[in-house]
């Protein structure tokens, strides 16, 4: 995007040309580590922007978590959050790197970091102060657990943590299991999300404006905005959710359900599907009773219509009972295990398996009809255009002079 006069081959950044998608010409420096951080430049490397991403000379602790690790020695989990990016070493401890940083952020669009709130203050790294005064078209997105400010501000914020003090565990599980901690760290995934969004509307308005803005996504924030319907529903009854293993809140059925040779999760959503529910597995009778003949009633008698459900799914394979139902329009599926899930023809067709040599990931879910996504580029090893990006920043750097 900063297609200014002075960019020439002897820049850090790739040409345009050299990026295909809708982010083709955004430059992003990348100073993040683990998963929010990663996973928001990612999509952006997946839709065609320039990212370079920066680890400190101890390296992105992402490539240690494993077993099981991929044959270049790093973990699976760093593979699945940086692929499409090259990679290069700086220790922001040290004046001379930060020089070279700023060498990025002459023609960088976005700066995007997660660190502890005062790390890049303590580097005279300050957006406010430094940065954006310096590079008044910058958008930095700042990735935090709890923020800089306020009771819990400046203190570190991990998926789980964030998990147990907002609420999510204790409305997971059953009633006998306990409070449970989700099974994917749906609170960093949410933050990757809100800090690519956030960064994109940045980038919207500075078009119009000119200037750039400081972007923040905060773990807290993002696990509170998870709480729907359950936070609504305290908020308008003053009842405190209850864990319900699969069951909804607020619709029922609307839960996991035995048949023969497996579970299948089922999701009715108002009156007319339950009656095709009905028809289709010939328990019209269920349609006779008063306790459910609406949602409400459902819902309130939800254990009773749970036996009446399942009684009749012990005779049903779960691939007749989803062909079946899906046919007449009643949303259900196999409760399918990761492999499973993988292995379905749909995900393949939808491109959400990525296999290119020796690299394996999942797709993008961001689909643009006319500049779709290119996940094909491996993640970059560690430090491995270090001499490529220092010799341009170099070059140039002597052209100026």
């Amino acid at each position: 995007m900063n297609m200014d006069s002075n960019t020439s081959s002897s820049s850090p950044w790739a040409e345009p040309s050299e990026r295909k998608g809708a982010l083709a010409g955004v430059r992003v420096v990348d100073l993040s580590r683990v998963l929010a951080g990663p996973l928001c430049t990612q999509m952006l490397a997946d839709h065609g922007a320039d990212v370079i991403k920066i680890e400190p000379p101890f390296g992105d602790e992402s490539r240690l978590l494993g077993p099981p690790f991929d044959t270049n020695g790093n973990a699976a989990y760093y593979s699945a959050l940086n692929r499409g990016k090259r990679g290069m070493v700086l220790d922001l401890t040290k004046e001379q790197d930060r020089l070279e940083l700023f060498a990025l952020l002459e023609d960088a669009d976005v700066l995007v970091e997660n660190f502890l709130p005062g790390t890049m203050e303590k580097w005279g790294l300050s957006y406010e102060e430094q940065l954006q005064v310096r590079f008044p078209r910058l958008i930095q997105c700042s990735i935090s657990g709890f923020g800089a400010t306020g009771p819990l501000g400046g203190l570190p914020g991990y998926d789980a943590v964030l998990q147990a003090m907002c609420g999510l565990m204790s409305i997971n599980g059953t009633p006998d299991s306990g409070p449970t901690k989700i099974g994917v760290p749906i609170v960093d995934h949410l933050t990757g999300y809100t800090a690519f969004s956030g960064i994109l509307m940045a980038l919207y308005s500075r078009a119009a404006s000119g200037k750039g803005q400081r972007v923040e996504a905060v773990l807290f924030d993002a696990a509170l905005s998870l709480l729907v319907p359950q936070a609504i529903n305290w908020m308008y009854s003053g009842v405190p959710p209850k864990r319900l293993g699969s069951a909804h809140p607020n619709i029922a059925p609307y839960d996991s359900f035995k048949a023969k040779d497996g579970s299948v999760f089922l999701g009715i959503l108002n009156d007319a599907q339950f009656k095709k529910l009905c028809v289709c597995i010939d328990r019209q009778d269920l349609l006779a009773h008063s306790q459910f003949a609406s949602n409400a009633s459902r819902l309130e008698n939800r254990e009773a219509l749970h036996r009446e459900i399942e009684s009749t799914f012990a005779s049903w394979t779960r691939e007749d009972l989803c062909t079946q139902l899906m046919q007449r329009g009643v949303p259900v599926g196999p409760v399918n295990t990761v492999p499973e899930a993988l292995q379905q023809s749909h995900a393949r067709h939808r491109n959400m398996v990525v296999e290119h040599a020796e690299y394996r990931g999942l797709g993008s879910p961001v689909k643009l009809c006319g500049t779709p996504p290119d996940t094909g580029a491996p993640p970059p090893l560690f430090g491995e255009h270090d001499t490529q990006i220092k010799e341009q920043i170099a070059h140039r750097s002597q052209k100026k002079n």
